[in-house]
Order: C-alpha cells, then sequence, then structure tokens
C-alpha cells in the first residue's frame, strides 16, 4: 500500500514522517493477522516509540561521550583483577545515583578503572539519565580555556548539570590553584544534587597532598567522600589483556 499524499502531509504535520518507512510492512501484517484498526494503531505507535527511545539513549550517549567499547556486556568477569564483584553487581542496580551519591574508583593502571566508570555512565543512560565521561585534565584544559574566552560559567553548568559526571584519571598532576578552585565548586554545586565518579590511580588519601590549601582540599573531598562507595581494584593489566586478545584474534 502506497500512503496518500494527504497520508504524508498528516504524518509530517505531526512529525511521524519515519513511521512511513515501516507503514506497508505493517499494513500487510495488519492484513494477514485480521487485526482491528485499534490493534494496528497501537502497533504503529509502539514502533513510533520504540525508534524515539532508541534515538533519546543515542542521543545521551553522544552527548556522554560514553566509550562504546566499554559497556558492561564486554566486560571480563574473569580478569584476573581484584575487586569486589557483589559490590560492583550493586552499583549497576545505580541505587547511589537515585540517592545522589558518589563512587570512587582507585588503583593502578590499567585494572579496568576507565572500563568500569564508562559501563557505569553507559548503564545511567539507558536508564533515562544524563551523563558526561570526561578526562581530569581536558576538564581542566576546558576550563581553563573557557577563562580565556569568558564562558567560564558555561563550561562549569555543562560539568555541574548531569546527573552523572565521570571524571577519568583524577590526580595525575597536582592540581594548580585554579584548578584546585574549579574543583572545589564543581563537587561543592553536585553536592547531594547530582552523582560523581572519579576514577585515580591514587589512593584517596593521598588526593589532599594534590592542592596547595589543605582547606580548600579538606572541604572538597569531605563532600565528595560522604557516603560515597570506594572500591580499590588491583591485579594485572585488564587494559594489557584486552589488547592482547584483541591482536590475537
Amino acid at each position: 500500500m502506497e500512503a496518500t499524499v494527504e497520508l504524508r502531509q498528516y504524518f509530517k504535520a505531526l512529525r511521524l514522517s519515519p513511521m512511513l518507512a515501516t507503514l506497508p510492512e505493517r499494513v500487510a501484517y495488519a492484513r494477514g493477522n485480521k487485526l482491528t484498526h485499534l490493534e494496528f494503531l497501537e502497533l504503529l505507535l509502539s514502533d513510533e516509540v520504540e525508534r524515539r527511545s532508541h534515538g533519546a539513549l543515542a542521543m545521551r550517549l553522544q552527548k556522554a561521550r560514553v566509550n562504546h567499547d566499554q559497556a558492561l556486556e564486554h566486560f571480563d568477569w574473569e580478569a584476573k583483577i581484584t575487586l569486589d564483584r557483589d559490590r560492583l553487581k550493586a552499583l549497576i542496580g545505580l541505587d547511589w545515583l537515585e540517592h545522589r551519591e558518589n563512587v570512587i574508583l582507585t588503583g593502578p593502571v590499567g585494572v579496568g578503572k576507565t572500563f568500569i566508570a564508562n559501563a557505569l555512565a553507559h548503564v545511567a543512560c539507558r536508564r533515562n539519565k544524563s551523563a558526561m565521561v570526561i578526562k581530569a585534565a581536558q576538564m581542566f584544559k576546558n576550563l581553563y580555556a573557557a577563562r580565556a574566552d569568558n564562558s567560564l560559567e558555561k563550561e562549569l553548568i555543562k560539568l555541574i548539570s548531569p546527573s552523572l559526571l565521570v571524571i577519568d584519571d583524577f590526580g595525575l598532576e597536582k592540581l594548580s590553584p585554579e584548578q584546585a578552585h574549579d574543583f572545589y565548586e564543581i563537587i561543592s554545586e553536585r553536592y547531594e544534587r547530582a552523582s560523581t565518579i572519579i576514577t585515580s590511580n591514587r589512593h584517596i588519601t593521598e588526593w589532599v597532598n594534590l592542592f596547595d590549601d589543605s582547606i580548600l582540599a579538606n572541604s572538597a573531598l569531605d563532600r565528595l567522600a560522604h557516603n560515597a562507595h570506594q572500591m580499590i581494584i588491583e591485579g594485572e593489566s585488564y587494559r594489557k589483556k584486552k589488547g592482547t586478545m584483541r591482536t590475537n584474534m
């Protein structure tokens, strides 16, 4: 069945034009299964809801800058790393996100901290939550550039507004006074309003030394660590193992 010009105009006016692509198939299905008019309408609308849901998810993932390869379905549960797997499975439930709590993942290079953080952000997007994943170095670089063109407030809002903010590789270098102040402001504004995941090669007890101002450091870290779910990951380099697996494939 070909849609009439009038029908196409109606679909366009209602912003339902994508339904036209599957309309002939659905008409044939309805006739073959002798669907009532209401059942046929329900089928069409169900297709559109699913299409929009997939589109919205793709948009959230793109905006979040999530690494699509680092999703839970790709996680190697047999990897030779030491972590509390029961706690990780609990984190996947996202109760902590609903309660606006934080997650801190620490451990040596390559054990999967970034992978897990990305995977949790991926789950959040699937649950209709806004997220943003960013390297700490890139975050501070963006804020520095924003100061130069007077867009600092706009850049801070990008970091403060998501339901979940993932700051990856925090603490690789000591913070400048400006970086320390920006970090404090971000954590302070998100405190008990939204959740933050931070990954770091340094244990959280070492983070105070990254700041020149111990008062500012303690103020930021107290808010960050309050009711935070802390997980230490140790073992072989997960990244190295994944690289080896790709080489052997």
